[in-house]
């Protein structure tokens, strides 16, 4: 017995989530050849539509872990939680971990969100980074960050 071919071309698959989430997210694998290496990341794609909100990248998390923690973003959003640009937040992370949502440059940054870039029909998009603290409570943008995760966790949204 031959089995169906389950292929799906890609942005049928990101239409999808739209339509079964209202939202989708995009995982990126690290690449090695790039100078710096470029980490692992996932962002979203059609946040805006949904909530009013940039779509959200999160650096140095499995795909998984990144679906639940943007999830958690997305559904504050639904409930009508305001979240602020650029101002840590505490609360929306477990345990009073602090976290900060900072705006992308995307005419810099955009070559890293190559979907989204395509799902919007080359209009301008907004994407916002996520940021979160290391294991001792550091944000990747000050001095005490765990140096070994500087590379997961770049800083590329506008912070201060």
């Amino acid at each position: 017995m031959e089995l169906p071919d389950f292929h799906i071309p890609h942005a049928e698959k990101i239409e999808w989530m739209i339509e079964t989430s209202g939202w989708a997210l995009e995982p990126v694998s690290p690449r090695s050849d790039t100078d710096p290496p470029t980490p692992a990341y996932s962002y979203t794609i059609g946040v805006p539509a949904l909530v009013g909100f940039s779509d959200v990248a999160v650096f140095g998390l499995k795909p998984a872990a990144a679906n639940g923690l943007i999830g958690l973003v997305v559904d504050a959003l639904r409930g009508a939680t305001e979240i602020p640009l650029g101002v840590e937040l505490l609360g929306l992370l477990d345990n009073d971990l602090r976290c900060m949502f900072a705006p992308i440059d995307t005419l810099e940054f955009g070559a890293l969100f190559g979907t989204a870039a395509a799902w919007y029909r080359g209009t301008e998009f907004s994407m916002v980074q996520m940021y979160y603290p290391d294991r001792n409570g550091f944000m990747p943008y000050e001095t005490g960050f765990e140096r070994r995760m500087r590379l997961a966790q770049p800083v590329i949204g506008a912070v201060g």
